[in-house]
């Protein structure tokens, strides 16, 4: 294959387990605080002290800062995001509202870096094979274009359901297939081998979720898929690597331009939406929703504010985002 070197069909089976898996993890965790509390304190900290100094030590493919920095600050996110869902006082506070958005922009800037840093390697690394190039760039950059289109940082409410999910309705599909696509790319860059499952099982995994489970819950899903699937990893790293499952890239330069010149267009489309809605509808792309009026926004809105609390004219310079969404 063009990506890959060979996948069985066991292996899409196995890629199929893994999907489900995640998304059964993640609607567990969404279940109640308690046990939400279980799996991102609990089973962390026994894995700290007991299981990843063996499995993720020096030498292995998962014992890199990377994946050291990757697990905890999925965790953090997650911990982060359930304190605003279940500390009411939170809900208010615009300072507690940029953790989502920024814990997100700082998560792509540790890949950005890793993208920079792999561009000028090759070879085995830490375990893992390296095909550094321009593609890493190109990737990066599409990295940074993701961040800079972060939008509807203040419009993050709280489901009125008993899951009292982080919704964030200004991150909508385009934003979402974008970063899918860049992250895709990243994995794809700088652990090839792993990108079959850590790339595309992960991200289908909590785009699923977001898309057709709970829509608007894309980033609280994405930072629990992610945490499940790094606490499995660097508890179990042959997994992606020496296993029976594991599914080899083809590290074809003409695969990584690819896939890297891929994501740098669609996130170039998606910054040019992002400009045009702008300036179009003199949107602050802080401090408004930029894709109010938009069907993709407006549904996640209505299906998670009392009607009371309902903007009345979504399609005005007035955004949803500057009408009080988080009193109770």
């Amino acid at each position: 294959m063009f990506l890959f070197q060979s996948i069985s069909a066991v292996d899409w089976l196995i890629w199929v387990v893994v999907v489900a898996a995640l998304m059964l993890l993640n609607e567990a965790a969404r279940l109640n605080k308690w046990v939400a509390l279980g799996l991102f304190v609990a089973v962390p900290i026994l894995l700290t002290l007991f299981v990843w100094p063996t499995t993720a030590g020096a030498g292995s493919s998962t014992g890199t800062w990377f994946h050291w920095v990757k697990v905890y600050s999925a965790l953090a996110g997650c911990l982060g995001f359930m304190a605003l869902r279940f500390i009411p006082k939170l809900q208010h506070k615009k300072w507690a509202l940029l953790f989502p958005p920024a814990i997100l922009a700082i998560n792509i800037l540790e890949a950005v870096i890793r993208d920079f840093q792999v561009s000028g390697l090759h070879g085995m690394v830490d375990g893992v094979m390296m095909n550094g190039g321009p593609w890493n760039i190109m990737n990066g950059i599409a990295g940074i274009i993701n961040i800079i289109t972060i939008t509807g940082w203040f419009g993050i409410i709280i489901s009125r359901d008993k899951q009292r999910d982080m919704i964030w309705p200004d991150q909508i599909w385009p934003w979402i297939i974008a970063y899918d696509v860049w992250n895709f790319a990243y994995v794809y860059n700088c652990v090839g081998d792993h990108s079959f499952y850590a790339g595309a099982a992960l991200l289908i995994s909590c785009t699923l979720a977001a898309f057709f489970i709970k829509k608007g819950s894309w980033l609280q899903a994405r930072a629990q898929t992610l945490a499940f699937w790094m606490m499995f990893t660097m508890s179990y790293p042959a997994f992606v690597s020496n296993s029976a499952f594991a599914v080899k890239s083809s590290h074809s330069a003409a695969a990584l331009m690819t896939v890297s010149a891929l994501a740098l267009l669609i996130n170039l489309a998606v910054l040019v939406l992002h400009i045009y809605r702008v300036v179009k509808h003199q949107r602050h792309p802080l401090k408004d929703d930029v894709y109010a009026g938009t069907q993709a926004h407006d549904q996640v809105v209505a299906d998670n504010l009392p009607t009371t609390q309902q903007p009345t004219d979504l399609n005005t310079k007035k955004t949803a985002s500057q009408t009080p969404r988080m009193a109770h």
